[in-house]
């Protein structure tokens, strides 16, 4: 049994980057958020607050820890680094745009798809609380985790919009959050 799917949680993409202004792969580059990604992440922290968060469990990468930390520092929720949250590896393709990315394909020096999400769900598998979660990631774990829990199709979140993943019987439900949520 996974902890984490046992019970609602929250997930928060990382706040904008240049890369993300400028359409290309990011992938495994270490990313710094920009100045409206830094307002983003404070943004969220203010939507988060108040939602009782417990853990935050972060990608490494720059652009999810920092947006992380914005959350902690809001809501004193502790912070927890996890590896293998971190966007997939895109090799050779990394800082090109984004329209040469092939999901199905593993690019030279990159991580085959297969191999991503063993790593994201064994990722999600450490989860063990205490809850309720954070999840502060990238779009290809927020990919990874609605192609796991919901037939819908995908839809790349924004930058800081925190998104609730609760069960509702054997389904599971998404929901964005927004200020007047």
């Amino acid at each position: 049994m996974i902890s984490l799917l046992s019970q609602p949680f929250l997930f928060l993409r990382h706040g904008e980057t240049d890369a993300n202004v400028a359409n290309r792969i990011s992938g495994f580059t270490d990313d710094p958020l920009n100045a409206t990604g830094r307002a983003q992440a404070q943004a969220a922290a203010r939507l988060l607050a108040g939602r009782g968060i417990a853990a935050i469990w972060h990608s490494p990468l720059a652009r999810a820890a920092d947006t992380a930390r914005a959350v902690a520092a809001t809501t004193g929720a502790p912070l927890i680094a996890l590896p293998g949250l971190a966007e997939r590896n895109w090799g050779i393709w990394e800082g090109a745009p984004r329209s040469v990315l092939v999901r199905e394909a593993t690019p030279q020096g990159g991580e085959g798809p297969a191999d991503f999400t063993a790593r994201i769900r064994a990722a999600l598998a450490q989860i063990t609380g205490p809850f309720p979660v954070l999840i502060v990631a990238h779009s290809g774990t927020a990919r990874e985790i609605h192609g796991w829990l919901s037939a819908a199709p995908f839809q790349r979140p924004a930058n800081a919009n925190p998104i609730e993943w609760r069960p509702d019987g054997c389904h599971w439900i998404s929901t964005e959050l927004s200020p007047n949520r």
